[in-house]
């Protein structure tokens, strides 16, 4: 079995979680620079054997999609064209940020490292892989 990829694309910086290969534990891997998205994860796959993305669905509370759908569904179309071999699987992400928030107070954090964004976005790709692990 290959790992399971989670990643929770923000506009200016993205959240990326992984699996261990039996695909039984979630973990944080790093933040990357939206633009520099696509070309981390072709290095990544050519390291690691990867089988599948899971990406955040942010939605609102009515259940339709929220504003930055817009920019993800360009991304989408994009990763599908540069690494085709790899399907896309999609998660509803309402609340991760909040929990990985929570998550940050819950270990301990002080508040000066729960305002690094970075942290919070990995943490909350993290949450979004958790959520299909356990949902599959």
């Amino acid at each position: 079995m290959g790992r399971i990829l989670a990643i929770d694309f923000g506009k200016v910086r993205t959240g990326i979680a992984v699996t261990d290969e039996l695909q039984i534990i979630a973990s944080g891997l790093t933040t990357v620079a939206t633009k520099d998205l696509i070309p981390f994860l072709k290095d990544y796959i050519q390291k690691e054997n990867v089988e599948l993305f899971v990406l955040g669905e942010p939605k609102q509370m009515d259940n339709s999609a929220s504003e930055s759908e817009a920019l993800i569904t360009p991304f989408i179309e994009k990763l599908s064209k540069q690494i085709p071999t790899i399907p896309i699987h999609r998660v509803d992400e309402r609340f991760t940020s909040k929990m990985a928030f929570q998550t940050m107070i819950d270990s301990g954090l002080k508040k000066k490292q729960r305002r690094n964004k970075a942290l919070v976005d990995e943490i909350s790709a993290t949450i979004i892989l958790q959520s299909y692990l356990y949902n599959k």
